[in-house]
Order: structure tokens, then C-alpha cells, then sequence
């Protein structure tokens, strides 16, 4: 379930679904093995405008589904990143704490961390691409 414009989404080139696929939360499609690729869609960092600041957790860190995983800040807000899937932090993405910003210029390439899935049961609970634009329209 979408908390608001900052709910992490898992991407669509660990789904299968091929390079340079439309990031979204996934639905029963398959996920790489147990590996969730990480990050914000285009939709939400708009709604939240220029990104200055990003803070993301130490790899070997382990959440739940809906967990707060980070923060990030734009000229606008500070919200709260969510897990879209459960499972320990193997990958983070240090470059985007230094650059921020790269959020906004490629939000489908800017992947945040990347998650071993605990649960592959988790996948099932999320969105497809046209549920979340239908969504966010």
C-alpha cells in the first residue's frame, strides 16, 4: 500500500522485466531470486522537487515491509523512505548521499539499495505499473 509520494519502489530490471524499465512496486512477477533493487519513481520525486539531502541505511541492516529505511530532503520536505518488500540491506547506493540531487535528474536509474528478499511472498502484495500510474494519476 502507497503511504505517500516517498514509498520506495522495487525495480522492474530485477523483476524480469529488462533495462530501463518503468521502476514500480512489483506484482506477482517474479523477483531476481531473493534480490529487490531499491528506489523512488519519477511520480514522487516531482511531488517532492529538488532533493538536497539523502540518508540510507549501513548494508547488513534488516527491515520489514513498511519500515522506514531512510530519509530523504528536498526543498520542500523531509519524508520518510518505506520498504516496499522485507529483507537485509546488501547494496547501498553511497553516491547518491553525495549527490543527492541525481534523484531528480534520473530517478529510474538512481536505485537506492538493494534488498535479499525474506519473504518472496511479499512481491505478491504490490503494485503493477498501471495499478501505481492509475494510482498516482
Amino acid at each position: 500500500m502507497l503511504r505517500g509520494p516517498c514509498d520506495a519502489l522495487v525495480d522492474d530490471r530485477v523483476a524480469g522485466q529488462g533495462a530501463g524499465g518503468h521502476p514500480r512496486q512489483l506484482g506477482a512477477g517474479p523477483l531476481d531470486g531473493d534480490v529487490a533493487v531499491v528506489g523512488i519513481s519519477d511520480y514522487a520525486q516531482k511531488q517532492l522537487g529538488d532533493i538536497v539531502y539523502l540518508e540510507l541505511p549501513e548494508v547488513g541492516r534488516t527491515f520489514n515491509k513498511g519500515e522506514v529505511f531512510g530519509t530523504i530532503e528536498s526543498v520542500k520536505a523531509v519524508s520518510e523512505l518505506y520498504a516496499p518488500v522485507g529483507g537485509e540491506v546488501t547494496e547501498v547506493n553511497a553516491s547518491l548521499t553525495q549527490k543527492p540531487e541525481a534523484v531528480n535528474s534520473d530517478p529510474h536509474g538512481s536505485w537506492m539499495i538493494v534488498l535479499k528478499v525474506a519473504n518472496a511472498a511479499d512481491a505478491g502484495e504490490l503494485l503493477d505499473a498501471n495499478a501505481y500510474t492509475d494510482l498516482t494519476k
